[in-house]
């Protein structure tokens, strides 16, 4: 029974106006609001431009690599942590795989031409479950805070990188790896639907899957969650695992794009990944997100860069914005909560 003077939530959302319940509804709906609003704005001044099929075919093969690293930090952030190693990790899983590839598919035939370009991509996996391991081991094993973690195998990531390559670029792949950066499916690109075809998985395992209600539950509260019974650090390990492992897809499809491999390509990203999560909705502080949010944040951001691209404006400004957005976005929420007297949940 309710205690006398006590208002439940459903009560306050009953009482909220519709505006505040349909904004107080999550990232999707402020963002879906703040896209339609740029794509005026931006019609208005670029005409056909930022939304002809020339213009969304651009941005389409520009969001997946983003897309993915953001993914692989959104996980991170879910569980309350930090991963700044998905770009060095990408790197060096890229790197790998393009000396397999340069070294070992050129000269190869028949089947063994198919074969090195299948072990050259395994590599890159292995390399990115070995780095989600040390990362996973030493925070939820050795208790090291994830953002020194993550700092010392980013720069571990990144000394190999170099080291095997003393800064240089490593290009000239096959064309079915080509393919999939730069390629189309019924004038899809082919980068765009894997991107897609890991947020549907993502989506499931985070929010109807156990191991995506302790990553949750973990963000939440890791204390509390081990108390309850939950192996804590086999979940974290996890989290980091993954995450490196979604690096890896992030390097395949970079490696694939540029038809080449470097030690410092996407370093701009980095900052960007943790913009496009927290736009989305995801709580830094971990506990709670949605892939969807994130989806449309990676939207909105992308609009707003290639339209400040046409109208040939810096792109420090852009930045600017990206960081304008994400203060409004976040006070709104803040606002929006405590006037509602509602809470989200995971």
């Amino acid at each position: 029974m309710q205690a006398p003077g006590v208002v439940s939530q459903a009560a306050v959302a009953r009482r909220a106006p519709l505006l505040l319940r349909f904004l107080h509804g999550g990232a999707v709906p402020m963002l879906s609001v703040v896209l339609l609003a740029l794509v005026i704005v931006f019609s208005l001044l670029l005409g056909e431009r930022i939304v002809g099929v020339t213009a969304l075919q651009s941005m389409a093969f520009q969001l997946p690599e983003l897309g993915i690293l953001s993914l692989a930090m959104m996980v991170a952030l879910l569980s309350g942590g930090l991963n700044l190693s998905i770009i060095s990790t990408a790197n060096l899983c890229a790197l790998t795989m393009a000396w397999v590839m340069t070294t070992h598919v050129a000269g190869a035939q028949g089947l063994m031409w198919g074969g090195w370009q299948a072990i050259a991509v395994l590599a890159g996996a292995g390399v990115a479950l070995l780095v989600g391991l040390i990362n996973g081991f030493v925070i939820a094993y050795l208790g090291v805070s994830p953002i020194l973690a993550t700092l010392g195998t980013m720069t571990m990531c990144k000394g190999l990188s170099i080291g095997m390559t003393r800064g240089n670029v490593i290009s000239g792949f096959p064309d079915p790896i080509v393919f999939l950066g730069n390629g189309m499916l019924l004038g899809v690109p082919v980068a765009l639907l894997i991107f897609l075809a890991l947020c549907v998985p993502m989506a499931v395992l985070l929010n109807k899957s156990p191991f995506g209600h302790k990553i949750y539950m973990i963000g939440s509260s890791e204390k509390a969650t081990r108390y309850s019974g939950v192996d804590t650090k086999r979940v974290l390990l996890g989290v980091y695992v993954l995450s490196s492992l979604l690096a890896w897809i992030a390097a395949l499809v970079m490696m694939a794009r540029f038809n080449s491999a470097n030690a410092s390509y996407g370093e701009s990203y980095l900052l960007v990944t943790i913009l496009a999560a927290v736009l989305g909705g995801v709580d830094p502080f971990g506990g709670f997100g949605k892939v969807g949010g994130l989806v449309m944040a990676l939207i909105v951001l992308q609009v707003i860069s290639s339209a400040f691209n046409l109208l040939n404006f810096s792109p420090f400004l852009t930045v600017a914005i990206w960081g304008v957005l994400i203060v409004m976005v976040t006070a709104i929420g803040v606002a929006l909560q405590n006037f509602s007297g509602l809470r989200r949940s995971p």
